[in-house]
């Protein structure tokens, strides 16, 4: 990596300081890496909880003598003035403290989240956009309208999202035509041959109807072999019905890889994902076109893989994936020979990194804009996707919507649709909103379900979102559209 060669020759100021507004796991970890990672320091914390704020410096290993209670803007700018840090339950306090460079947003929650994103950007800070149920809802308008304020608004290094953009802009930036990619669900299969076993190894509950572990019949373990050359499509369909007992990818897996679409633009095959449980050498054999015996119609697609591996085989460890070829004879002749996992034809190539580190490093990210002025996506963010819900129950009138981890809905990505009565609603407008009439079980969640919030900075940005981009994409065919 050249980081310390762009931040020696090129930074804009010698220090950076984050202020993290919730502190859950991911803002935790920013915080617990604070004194290890030079020219970062972590200045404030907010949190609902006091104790949760508090004790991500106290995880950090900060006397307790150096971190201060504040709330108020003048009190916390003193406190830091004197060298100590500052933690608070009042989170818009962040966002105005002349002593922070950089607010980092994790409080998982789609309507703070924008509340303080909006007003961090209004008051020239930068943006690290930790809270995807955010981003995938007005991402691209926070964008343009930190831009427009000089400042910078990024996803992050250690989100899974935000590493496949990287990972797809480096492969652009060499020439590498990009033929799949995505993210491995943080879960993995562990299929044991000899006692014919699959059980799943994971740090998130396992809920009804999925179980930990499941005994393959002995007629279908033939297709938990490595898929033959031209069965990838028969394969990968039996998988899933055999496989189906284990914990399946979450609607939150799917929101990721919107927002990595929408960086992207590569699209989905299905609107639910392929997800196919894959060990690392058969993603380059499903994952490809159907002319090289893969499942996808053309190249630019975006999905999901589930890692299935033997006890002893390393896996993905949640990381990304890019399946790949070169255009060139040559190039792909040593893509495909040196090192590199191809599929049956040598037509395309697997390029993973079997990691995600969450906060732990995403500190590039945050000294990326703080110190650069720069971000660690990419220019090309537009709202070509939704997230959209679709009842997994029975939904009666006045019931609360859930989030991304709820049983209540399932996940769909399709193209993005203006806010509208009839469209279908974008999932994290829903989210702790009550639905307007009975929804039964298999139905889309359309506008006219959802009793829209008073007041709500979600829904008035997600309208701008769509004033600036969709209707100008309406606008801009229309003339075509006339003339076909």
């Amino acid at each position: 990596m050249v980081y310390h060669h762009l931040y020696s020759k090129f930074a804009k100021q010698d220090h950076v300081r984050a202020g993290v507004i919730g502190a859950g796991a991911y803002g935790t970890a920013i915080v617990t890496q604070d004194p290890h990672t030079p020219l970062l320091s972590v200045v404030a914390v907010a949190d609902i909880s006091l104790d949760a704020a508090k004790g991500a410096y106290l995880k950090a290993g900060f006397e307790p003598s150096i971190i201060a209670y504040a709330d108020s803007v003048e009190t916390a700018d003193d406190a830091i003035r004197a060298g100590k840090r500052i933690y608070t339950d009042k989170p818009l306090l962040v966002t105005e403290l002349s002593a922070v460079d950089i607010v980092c947003e994790s409080t998982g929650i789609p309507e703070a989240s924008a509340v303080y994103a909006l007003k961090a950007i209004e008051n020239r800070k930068h943006v690290a956009m930790i809270t995807k149920d955010c981003d995938v809802t007005v991402g691209p308008i926070l964008k343009k309208l930190a831009r427009e304020a000089g400042v910078v608004y990024t996803p992050v290094d250690g989100d899974q999202h935000g590493l496949f953009i990287q990972l797809y802009e480096w492969a652009k930036s060499v020439g590498l035509t990009v033929i799949s990619g995505g993210k491995a669900t943080d879960g993995e299969f562990i299929y044991d041959a000899e006692t014919g076993v699959a059980r799943i190894v994971t740090d998130k509950p396992i809920h009804a109807p999925y179980q930990a572990s499941i005994t393959i019949d002995p007629a279908d373990r033939k297709y938990l072999e490595m898929i033959p050359a031209g069965c990838a499509p028969e394969y990968v369909a039996r998988r899933a019905t055999i496989l189906g007992g284990l914990p399946q990818p979450g609607s939150y897996d799917l929101c990721e890889m919107t927002i990595a679409a929408n960086y992207t633009g590569l699209s989905p095959a299905l609107d639910t994902l392929v997800h196919a449980p894959l060990r690392i050498t058969e993603i380059p054999v499903a994952y490809c076109e159907q002319a090289h015996g893969g499942l996808f119609d053309r190249s630019g697609k975006i999905d999901l893989a589930t890692c299935l591996r033997a006890p002893a085989e390393s896996g993905l460890g949640g990381g990304v994936f890019l399946v790949v070829r070169c255009d060139n004879a040559y190039s792909n002749h040593i893509l495909a020979t040196k090192g590199q996992i191809a599929n049956y034809d040598d037509t395309a190539a697997v390029i993973y990194r079997p990691y995600h580190l969450c906060g732990v490093e995403t500190s590039t990210s945050i000294l990326m804009a703080g110190l650069l002025g720069i971000d660690t996506g990419s220019d090309d963010y537009l709202p070509r996707y939704d997230l959209v819900k679709i009842a997994a129950r029975d939904i009666q009138a006045g019931e609360v919507f859930g989030n991304d981890h709820s049983p209540q809905l399932t996940a769909r990505i399709v193209p993005a649709q203006p806010v509208a009565l009839g469209n279908a609603a974008c999932s994290h407008l829903l989210t702790g909103n009550r639905a307007s009439v009975d929804i039964p079980a298999g139905t889309l969640v359309t506008y006219d379900m959802v009793e829209e919030p008073t007041d709500s900075l979600l829904w008035s940005l997600r309208r701008q979102q769509d004033q600036v981009f969709l209707m100008q994409k309406r606008a801009a065919a229309a003339p075509h559209l006339e003339k076909a």
